[in-house]
């Protein structure tokens, strides 16, 4: 008797496999490939395009760039039903690109290290959780500071879970229990003054003798006299939005410059609601895109007083970023039903700032950054053109050797 070991006695017997299709083939390799790009984009390496020049001339519009998971441990998603390789809005249809039927909390997994001062980080905009649909790229909070929160009706507005906010990137310049501040346009740091940024621009009031620059010798040093030179209401009077290099070149070989001096913003002076800066309580708090602060940013397990003369500081981060319930009744401040005149922060904070001081939506508009809303660090810049085409000199380098 013969007893096979196991199944048939006869391989010959058994049915072969049926070969697949090629259109099975074709449809494994694409699920195969979709899930290993979203691997890679989730915990490893995400592609970023620089929108706007709030960076410049650090980073430059239309850098392409790999923004690193890794060197501060990727965010694990917090909205996992979502159509693949799109942020926040499907292509071409419009309409978000995700589903809130499942949240998952805030988790990070293990990184290379933590955000040091002066990283340049992509994160979530923090003010992105509602968004104004007859003008999505500008703050919702500013335009309803404009024009009044009851004049905007709800079918204008939509709100979005943190990790689908817009992705921001700018200069980390102050870390979680640092004080910052600015003097005259010039970052103060735990009370010790920050020198400019190698790329970092402010504007320059230039007089001149009425003899008109030379564009060719302005583009050799890397001026755009039709975007960084603007003709002022004075006689022979320039702003030149310039880096302190430029600024010392344009006085050694322009014979015509009779004097050149940085500008900032006076002390205590806010020029209407356009320039208010948060937290926009002009009352307390006398700031202005050059002279900020001192503020103290929050750290986690930082116990801080409140009173109606800060709470304006900190109203945002109780209620939005940590999810309390914040009242205000008679000067007094209730957090979760329970009256308080103190607070202790449940995570850690950053300013970050864009280094194009005077043309940059940051920090000193919107406030400080939770840690939760990090999303990683600028690497390595894979593809960039210009107005001359490809910026050969920048093709495949990382962001820190860039900006030595």
């Amino acid at each position: 008797m013969n007893i096979p070991f196991f199944g048939k006695k006869n391989a010959d017997n058994s049915q072969p496999k049926k070969k697949k299709s090629q259109m099975r083939e074709w449809l494994d390799a694409a699920v195969f490939a979709i899930v290993a790009a979203t691997i890679i984009r989730t915990f490893f390496i995400e592609a970023y395009t620089i929108p706007t020049p709030s960076m410049e001339k650090s980073l430059l519009v239309n850098d392409y760039l790999f923004v690193s998971k890794m060197h501060y441990g990727a965010r694990l998603p917090m909205t996992p039903l979502s159509f693949p390789f799109v942020h926040n809005t499907m292509p071409l249809v419009g309409g978000k690109s995700y589903s809130e039927a499942v949240k998952w909390p805030y988790r990070r997994v293990w990184g290379f290290g933590q955000v040091e001062r002066f990283d340049d980080v992509v994160f979530n905009f923090p003010n992105g959780d509602t968004v104004f649909l007859p003008q999505p790229d500008q703050d919702f909070y500013t335009i309803a500071r404009f024009n009044g929160r009851e004049n905007i009706s709800a079918d204008q507005i939509i709100t979005r879970p943190l990790d689908k906010k817009e992705n921001y990137i700018k200069r980390c310049v102050a870390l979680p229990g640092d004080s910052l501040e600015l003097r005259q346009g010039s970052l103060v740091i735990n009370g010790q003054p920050i020198p400019d940024f190698k790329y970092q621009l402010h504007p320059y009031i230039v007089v001149t003798n009425n003899i008109p620059f030379n564009s060719e010798l302005l583009d050799e040093m890397d001026i755009d006299d039709q975007k960084d030179v603007q003709l002022t209401n004075q006689p022979n009077t320039y702003i030149f939005n310039i880096t302190t290099e430029q600024a010392a070149k344009l006085k050694s070989q322009f014979s015509n410059i009779v004097s050149i001096e940085k500008y900032a913003t006076l002390p205590g002076v806010v020029r209407g609601m356009e320039e208010m800066t948060y937290p926009y309580d002009t009352v307390n708090f006398k700031w202005n895109v050059d002279n900020y602060g001192p503020i103290l940013m929050p750290s986690k397990g930082l116990t801080v007083p409140i009173n109606s003369s800060n709470i304006a500081l900190y109203r945002r981060v109780i209620k939005n970023y940590e999810g309390h319930d914040l009242k205000e009744q008679n000067g007094q401040i209730f957090i979760d039903g329970k009256l308080a005149t103190q607070y202790t922060f449940g995570q850690g904070y950053y300013w970050l700032m864009g280094d194009n001081r005077h043309n940059s939506a940051d920090s000193r508009f919107w406030g400080f950054v939770p840690e939760d809303h990090i999303v990683g660090k600028a690497w390595f810049i894979w593809m960039i053109y210009g107005k001359h085409g490809i910026r050969w000199k920048r093709l495949f380098r990382s962001v820190k050797a860039l900006e030595k």
